[in-house]
């Protein structure tokens, strides 16, 4: 009899402790389910892994992560060679500016990078309008673009050239007073070109959208003139037989600036893991090398703490 009593004891206590155990697990899955409910999500609609959880935990920007979710960066630029352009033979991505570029990307894991084509003078206007995530063209970082956007610290240094046809007669800066020079309007060569319209030492100022139709103006004689990059010169005529073109000589730069790339104001986290890069890219020799691969020596150069930039926002 007590056998049996003992036996009925025992078989309570293991009901009573299943009953506990069932209790708790339901418990805790109504926590995890209140859990989700409270983010407005189901479990199947976060279609999120624990590894997934753990990689957007790992101190990523935001704006780094959306990029990498839609697989590419999109970038701003005129399509200039031999800055940021597209190849008319591979369609390819090519330039200075690209391969710097490029570089940072596969360091931050950004898959690819796609370019929009955007006049010079318009490129801050879409990236503020949110048309793109970056721009990429040669930009000087400048007091009057640092209040539109943030700017990467400085990439490199350059100044402008002035080409004219092969038998012109201007052989001096002092030569162009009676002439009629072109530029690019939204770069900085457009606005030394005005600096010297109102100065008198040019003639007349043309406008022309981009790199191409500059070099064809000068070419065909509709200017006598025309004032821009010293990089994009120097390659276009190295490039293009076809041009009967040459470099005013000797010539001294007045416009000569630092380039970097803009960025929205509201990307800061982002901006700083490029800058992370850039400047690992700086101290590694990674940036020297690529510069010299397009035939700029160590002038062009510009150190981690000169290339610093300070943005308003």
């Amino acid at each position: 009899m007590k056998r049996l009593y003992l036996m009925k004891r025992m078989v309570l206590l293991l009901t009573l402790l299943f009953a506990f155990v069932l209790m708790t697990g339901c418990g805790t899955k109504k926590n995890n389910e209140d859990t989700i409910a409270d983010s407005g999500k189901t479990p199947s609609d976060t279609g999120e892994t624990a590894e997934d959880a753990s990689e957007s935990g790992s101190g990523e920007s935001e704006t780094l992560q959306k990029i990498k979710e839609k697989g590419y960066l999109l970038i701003g630029s005129s399509n200039d060679a031999p800055f940021s352009y597209t190849d008319v033979e591979t369609g390819e991505l090519e330039g200075i500016d690209i391969e710097i570029l490029r570089e940072i990307c596969k360091r931050l894991g950004i898959p690819d990078i796609q370019m929009k084509v955007i006049d010079f003078s318009n490129l801050l206007v879409e990236l503020n309008n949110n048309n793109i995530d970056m721009v990429v063209d040669a930009m000087y970082v400048k007091e009057e673009r640092l209040q539109v956007a943030a700017f990467t610290d400085k990439w490199y240094q350059e100044g402008e050239a002035v080409v004219i046809p092969q038998f012109s007669v201007i052989e001096t800066k002092e030569d162009l007073a009676d002439k009629t020079v072109g530029a690019q309007p939204g770069t900085t060569f457009y606005e030394t070109a005005e600096k010297w319209l109102k100065e008198g030492r040019i003639s007349k100022l043309e406008a022309y959208d981009n790199q191409a139709t500059l070099m064809t103006a000068v070419n065909m004689g509709k200017v006598d003139a025309v004032v821009t990059d010293g990089i994009v010169a120097g390659y276009t005529l190295s490039a293009d037989s076809s041009l009967k073109l040459k470099l005013l000589s000797p010539y001294e730069a007045e416009a000569s600036g630092q380039i970097g790339a803009a960025l929205r104001f509201e990307d800061k986290e982002f901006l700083q893991e490029i800058n992370q890069c850039l400047n690992e890219m700086k101290e590694d020799g990674t940036l020297l090398n690529i510069l010299t691969e397009y035939g700029l020596t160590e002038d062009y150069f510009v150190g981690a703490e000169e290339g610093k930039t300070t943005n308003i926002k």
